[in-house]
């Protein structure tokens, strides 16, 4: 509903308070089964976890497209306020990004399907990177406004590579070089625009100190794009893995307090992504490396983030079945 100002109501019956940012959970549901695919063929570890971890994953891409769907349909206006906001408007990328996750998940079951996804995923993530590119050198912003969710076109064009050695598509090595040279570039200054902003200026809100984890992303993503598209861990490869382990210990370290002073708000899925995503490049290196303490830090960071991932979803499960779920966000 409208209030006398203008503004939007949040009400659960027109779901005007189900934010786009849900869809990182999508992207942390499917970047922890993939993690856990690569578990099973490097230690051994039951396949059931991944399998499961996916179709939960693929469900709740559903049903989050069904919901914002119902929403944008009762509630255009709440939809158009928040792809216009500065912060919250960088996660209108969040659902492109799983459209290029989940093909890697559905790509043994139906290949068509996955392919028109990744298809769907890749052209809307191209047009939204290429959009907030333009909108970040034609509008004046604030130093407040600057937050991690500004990375997300990023990480969106670097996942783009990830997908096509499953959907066998050749022919494609250039856009793959394109995806991973405008993210990796993109990365340096927006990076240093949020590191800037927290030393410099007021931190952000408890609730949002989760978000902090997405500076991770670009490096973790950045190592296996990388990996992928070259088809081999190099030097170049190997430093944007020790650097994304570095942060991830600085973040991690920052966070520890988190759950002390701030309630659970949907708004901390945002943290799950970058923790499979790390995951991930550490089992893909591990595999390279072949060493006992490449094996011991791959486990450490997958345990980490599984038991994050699920503390978020049993969170996120309790407040649905509460029916609560609109205060979380």
């Amino acid at each position: 509903m409208s209030t006398a100002s203008g503004s939007i109501t949040p009400t659960p019956t027109t779901l005007a308070w189900l934010p786009i940012g849900m869809f990182g959970a999508v992207m942390g549901l499917s970047g922890l089964a993939l993690a856990w695919k690569l578990a099973h063929r490097h230690f051994g570890l039951t396949p059931l976890v991944g399998q499961a971890l996916g179709i939960a994953a693929v469900l709740a891409f559903v049903a989050l497209v069904l919901a914002y769907g119902f929403k944008a349909a009762a509630n255009p206006a709440a939809v158009r306020a928040e792809f216009e906001h500065p912060v919250a408007g960088k996660l209108f990328g969040t659902p492109l990004i799983s459209l290029l996750l989940l093909p890697m998940l559905l790509a043994d079951t139906s290949l068509a399907l996955a392919r028109l996804l990744w298809v769907l995923g890749a052209l809307g993530m191209l047009v939204f990177a290429w959009s907030s590119a333009v909108r970040w050198m034609a509008v004046r912003h604030a130093t407040s406004q600057v937050a991690p969710s500004w990375i997300v076109p990023v990480v969106g064009l670097l996942d783009l590579p990830l997908a096509l050695p499953q959907l066998q598509w050749s022919g494609l090595h250039g856009l793959m070089v394109f995806s991973l040279a405008v993210g990796l570039f993109f990365a340096l200054p927006l990076f240093t625009l949020v590191f800037a902003r927290l030393a410099l200026d007021e931190p952000l809100a408890p609730a949002l100190q989760p978000s902090l984890l997405i500076l991770v992303a670009p490096f973790a993503v950045g190592f296996s794009a990388y990996v992928t598209t070259v088809g081999a861990i190099d030097l170049f490869a190997e430093a944007l893995y020790m650097l994304s382990l570095f942060l991830l210990a600085v973040l991690l370290g920052r966070l520890r307090h988190l759950p002390h002073c701030s309630p659970f708000k949907v708004s901390w899925w945002a943290a799950s992504f970058p923790l499979a995503a790390s995951a991930v490049a550490a089992l893909r290196y591990a595999e390279h490396a072949a060493s006992l303490a490449a094996d011991l830090v791959a486990g450490v960071v997958l345990a980490i983030a599984t038991l994050t991932i699920l503390v978020f979803l049993l969170q996120t499960l309790a407040g649905l079945a509460r029916g609560n779920l609109h205060e979380l966000a």
